[in-house]
């Protein structure tokens, strides 16, 4: 399985993000919006908090967010970047955080044919 059709709930996760994402403006500080699906349904959304010390990454954040709100497992996860930038795809800390905490979501990644699901073995398959 390499990569997946967005089901419905992954369209919405999706577009969670980007929406987000617009509503960041010019704030150089919080440049990426990220949103996790929980087992339940529900989409915790989250920024990056930039600096120049290696702030955490939104998805990051959206993990964190997800654990206050006792989310329990995350199913999915999406990134989106300011500025119009749209769907954007984990970085390396990201993908290995994911993993070890999270090995089962499916991650969105853009392609040339539009949004698709990646499972994160796949994203990171040398763990």
């Amino acid at each position: 399985m390499t990569a997946m059709e967005p089901l419905r709930s992954e369209l919405r996760l999706i577009a969670e993000a980007e929406s987000l994402a617009t509503q960041l403006g010019d704030d150089p500080n919080h440049t990426v919006a990220a949103a996790a699906l929980d087992t339940q349904g529900r989409i915790h959304t989250a920024v990056n908090v930039y600096h120049f010390t290696g702030g955490p990454c939104a998805e990051l954040v959206a993990i964190g967010a997800a654990a206050a709100a006792h989310a329990g497992p995350l199913v999915a996860m999406a990134a989106a970047g300011d500025r119009s930038r749209g769907l954007i795809p984990p970085c390396g800390r990201c993908r290995q955080a994911m993993l070890d905490l999270h090995p089962d979501v499916v991650v969105a990644v853009p392609t040339p044919d539009g949004p698709r699901m990646r499972p994160i073995t796949k994203l990171l398959p040398d763990k």
